[in-house]
């Protein structure tokens, strides 16, 4: 079964999770298995439906949103800058917009918590134990 992280378009299991390693409070709230599988059957879908990549699809997506400033492109292998070069000829209709985002769930935001304390009081307030790593 495929599956992807919110870092890249493509399956998982050919380079691992990369939310490995960190809290467990923090990948139950970065992943929502069924609207993050619902975005990346859209992505799929529209990808193959044009005959371009994944990353294509979300770099063009990622082009299209106003409160995108500049989508940053981690190219560590030529055929990134080639997706990212090419996704600015990719123009998505509001059919593919709206396939694309309506899935979405809004995530709980941790990004920079590294107080112990106040990840346990929202880990109480989800019903859930961080596992420090």
């Amino acid at each position: 079964m495929e599956s992807a992280s919110p870092w890249s378009p493509g399956p998982r299991g050919r380079g691992g999770d990369r939310s490995v390693g960190k809290r467990s409070l923090r990948r139950h709230a970065l992943h929502q298995e069924s609207s993050d599988r619902a975005i990346i059957n859209a992505v799929a879908a529209i990808a193959t439906a044009r005959d371009v990549s994944r990353a294509q699809i979300s770099l063009a997506w990622l082009r299209r949103n106003p409160v995108v400033a500049a989508p940053l492109v981690g190219a560590t292998k030529p055929s990134h800058v080639d997706d990212a070069a090419v996704s600015l000829e990719i123009k998505l209709n509001d059919e593919e917009v709206a396939a694309l985002e309506g899935p979405y769930t809004p995530r709980n935001d941790f990004q920079g918590i590294s107080d112990d304390k106040l990840m346990d009081s929202i880990a109480a307030k989800l019903g859930s134990k961080p596992v420090r790593s």
